[in-house]
């Protein structure tokens, strides 16, 4: 890729008149929107930098590229829109070749309290597909040749995921309907328990149900790749064992190093690694913290990366900084129960305190991290060869695996 996208300036819904065709928000800035620190190198460093962005293809596993308002807690307002605009400044600033995007995951309540109901994750993916159509920047990937070609042509690929299968209900075939639409990851759970299995937050994991099972074979069949960073970890364990291909923990960290449900044990990720999976870093705000890195910063996030890669081996680990364009820490605020911070982040418990942050400094947003994991893996030591596998061959090694 070269450091410079084939990127001519689209911004969401220009062929649309505001606040006649829609409601217009104003959006957050989508790069430098904090002074966050950019890892420092030296001349030949800088150098090996730019020539590795450029000879290498970089993806990213988990991030939310919809662009927030800058006002945050105008969010639940902008969001019964139905109209999330994409990050398209910001992707061009980033270097990332592919782009797992999550949509609007948890906060998808666009017709209902509860969110993610099928009439609504089908709404969402549908008008960010609208607007992608429109401009000719970002390709929508469906294939591994789709990431390829982006990353030869200066463009990015943009896989649409989604975090949970609650708006599956009962129904097999809206697995295929949503591979049909063009989703290429898709998780079990969302914390909350659904038909397939037990969520994070629940206190009591019964594990895969017979209908995930079922759902897991569907999967494999059509050529969706399995998400677990959010199940209970008898239900990661299951769906692995279930599973006939690799699956990943696309975002997530140890939970040796902070004791909370939102980090997987070492048992679930030596399992996800021994099927041929991939692991990728998580970094949202006041997650990936550690006993000796207490305020959430770049640091805190590749001691967990450190301690997986050591656990694990090089050809499982990978970043899915779990970031987005806006006020991440004040989005939390305004979603904490449809989140299930409370759960997932053990606030409160002795020995479990913690430095709340503004924004994870080096990680703010998907273009931080484009470039500060790639200059911190240079800064300490790490070979072209392993770089380009925790950049993005592990995970292309999987998606040749499973993508039909």
């Amino acid at each position: 890729m070269s450091l410079t996208k084939d990127y001519n300036g689209y911004q969401s819904f220009q062929y649309l008149e505001k606040d006649v065709d829609y409601k217009y928000f104003p959006l957050a800035k989508e790069v430098e929107r904090v002074n966050s620190t950019k890892v420092p190198l030296s001349a030949d460093e800088e150098a090996r930098a730019k020539a590795f962005i450029e000879n290498n293809i970089l993806i990213s596993m988990h991030e939310h590229l919809g662009t927030f308002p800058d006002d945050i807690m105008q969010t639940p307002a902008y969001v019964k829109e139905g109209r999330m605009a994409t990050a398209f400044d910001g992707l061009a600033a980033s270097h990332w070749d592919c782009v797992f995007d999550n949509l609007m995951d948890g906060i998808c309540q666009i017709h209902s309290k509860g969110g993610w109901k099928w009439s609504e994750v089908t709404h969402d993916l549908g008008m960010r597909l609208c607007d992608i159509a429109h401009q000719d920047f970002v390709i929508h990937a469906r294939t591994v040749d789709d990431i390829i070609r982006a990353h030869k042509e200066n463009k990015m690929a943009w896989v649409a995921s989604m975090e949970g299968a609650m708006m599956i209900e009962n129904e097999l075939d809206r697995i295929d309907l949503l591979y049909g639409f063009g989703v290429r990851l898709l998780g079990i759970t969302y914390s909350e328990s659904n038909a397939l299995g037990s969520g994070l937050k629940e206190d009591r994991d019964g594990g895969l149900t017979k209908f995930g099972k079922r759902a897991v074979e569907r999967m494999n069949k059509v050529g969706m790749l399995i998400d677990c960073s959010h199940t209970g970890d008898q239900t990661a364990l299951d769906t692995i064992e279930h599973s006939t291909k690799p699956i990943v923990l696309s975002h997530i960290g140890a939970k040796a190093l902070w004791n909370t449900n939102r980090m997987a044990p070492d048992d679930v990720l030596k399992a996800c690694a021994d099927k041929g999976g991939v692991i990728g870093m998580e970094a949202a705000p006041h997650t990936t913290l550690t006993p000796t890195k207490r305020v959430h910063n770049l640091d805190a996030v590749m001691e967990h990366f450190e301690y997986i890669k050591d656990l694990v081996g090089i050809d499982h680990v990978s970043f899915g900084p779990d970031t987005l364009y806006g006020d991440h820490v004040g989005l939390h605020t305004a979603y904490t129960a449809a989140l299930s911070l409370k759960e997932s982040k053990g606030k409160g418990i002795a020995g479990m305190e913690y430095t709340p942050v503004e924004y994870v400094d080096g990680l703010e947003n998907p273009t931080e991290g484009s470039y500060n994991l790639v200059r911190w893996l240079i800064k300490h030591g790490y070979s072209d060869e392993d770089m380009a596998k925790v950049m993005g061959t592990n995970t292309l090694r999987v998606l040749k695996e499973v993508w039909a």
